[in-house]
């Protein structure tokens, strides 16, 4: 067999040429090859494919087991293939986006618009509009108050008015648990001619608990909570929702404060006490009686019926009305105590606040010339001022977030609270 040897090929024109060095290496293009083939400034044509010396410039069909590189234009894998940059993939049946964390998202916040991730943080796949992240997961998410998850369950808790946020989806079978704010008690003091003014204890406000009437879906729900109330001034409704759908618990009345011929409490949720130094009653209670721990209220609410006033000495004021009881009247020695609230134990994993689990109780009545004053209700109700005044001090307040009503004498009620729960989805 014979051999055909050579080191170099020219074009009968003496120009270009194929080369061949002592290591078996062909040059097109260049005297020096480094490779078993190596073209220099030019293409290779293969059918309708072409394959440059910089690269893959257009080729229809690529065979290969794994292809890496840049790649630029349309890529096809056939059945079973698939593309994977980094994290992110291609192949016949799924994409992969690949994960990140919210941090992570957050420190590419610059990136370009239309880019999608999956939230590993959040639980959600999310797509940057060039200004924000917005969802696009059917996965139901809030906001609002404080977020709590326990035992199946989510709560949102306010302790101030604010909004609870939909962000995305939708959940039915919501639970909610509004208070409104206490009553003020009645005020204190010299009212002329040597005659004095006890203040009686404020109402409780209004427990409202029960099944939303609709689905929570993408949207704003308005929270109201109530404020306590100041000197003579019922506390503030508490509510959640739209003025279409809205579930309201009434603040609790003002304790009266005898200023005139005589000053009765105030309604309210829960009625406020009726002032001493002369006989008075109790305001009504706007919410109906007979509530039970942890019970579902009536529309409007659970509330009770203030205590009155006492005229012969120790001319004290009775006890503002609370969500589980009555106010009572004054007895002949002391002021009258504040109705007790009612328990929603089954609620307290969603806040801290609370009297052992009671809400809405009423504030005590003041004890006049020289009674005690009259103990607070359970559920943030505060005591009512002592006699003898002046030289005592004012009653107690109610207690912040129970809808506690005032003590006697000077006092403001507690705040209410609105509590939102529904199952984890």
């Amino acid at each position: 067999m014979s051999d055909i040897r050579f080191n170099r090929w020219l074009h009968q024109s003496g120009t270009g040429g194929v080369y061949q060095d002592s290591s078996g290496n062909i040059g097109i293009g260049t005297s020096t090859p480094t490779s078993a083939l190596d073209i220099q400034g030019g293409n290779i044509k293969i059918g309708s494919n072409t394959l440059s010396s910089s690269g893959v410039s257009t080729f229809t069909t690529v065979n290969a087991t794994t292809l890496t590189g840049n790649l630029t234009g349309n890529v096809t894998t056939g059945v079973g293939g698939s593309i994977t940059v980094g994290d992110s993939f291609i192949n016949a049946t799924s994409i992969g986006i690949g994960t990140t964390t919210t941090a992570g998202r957050n420190a590419g916040v610059g990136t370009a618009t239309g880019t999608v991730i999956y939230n590993s943080t959040e639980n959600l796949v999310q797509v940057w509009n060039g200004s924000s992240w917005d969802t696009l997961s059917n996965r139901f998410t809030t906001t609002g108050g404080t977020k709590l998850n326990s035992g199946g369950n989510t709560y949102h808790t306010f302790l101030e008015p604010g909004s609870l946020v939909v962000d995305n989806g939708s959940v039915s079978s919501v639970e909610y648990l509004i208070i409104g704010g206490g009553g003020g008690s009645g005020g204190i003091g010299d009212r002329g001619a040597g005659a004095w003014n006890w203040g009686g204890g404020g109402g409780g406000g209004a427990i409202r608990s029960g099944t939303y009437p609709e689905s929570l879906s993408s949207g704003t729900y308005e929270v109201q909570v109530g404020g306590g109330g100041a000197v003579d001034t019922n506390g503030t409704d508490s509510f959640f929702g739209p003025p279409t759908n809205r579930i309201t618990a009434a603040g609790g009345g003002a304790g009266g404060d005898s200023t005139g011929a005589g000053d009765n409490g105030s309604p309210g949720g829960s009625g406020g006490g009726g002032g001493g130094d002369v006989s008075t009653s109790g305001g009504t209670g706007s919410g109906d009686p007979g509530g039970t721990a942890n019970s579902t209220s009536p529309a409007n609410g659970w509330g009770n019926n203030g205590g009155g006033g006492l005229d012969p000495a120790p001319e004290s004021a009775g006890g503002g009305g609370g969500a589980g009881g009555n106010g009572s009247p004054a007895p002949p020695t002391a002021g009258g105590a504040g109705g007790a609230g009612l328990s929603y134990s089954t609620w307290a994993t969603a806040t801290s606040t609370g009297d052992s689990g009671f809400y809405g109780g009423g504030g005590g009545g003041a004890g006049g010339t020289t009674g005690a004053g009259g103990a607070g209700g359970s559920g943030g109700g505060g005591s009512g001022q002592p006699g003898p005044w002046p030289g005592a001090p004012p009653g107690v307040a109610g207690d912040a977030n129970t809808g506690g009503g005032a003590g006697g004498g000077n006092a403001a009620g507690g705040s209410g609270i609105v509590i939102i729960r529904y199952t984890t989805v």
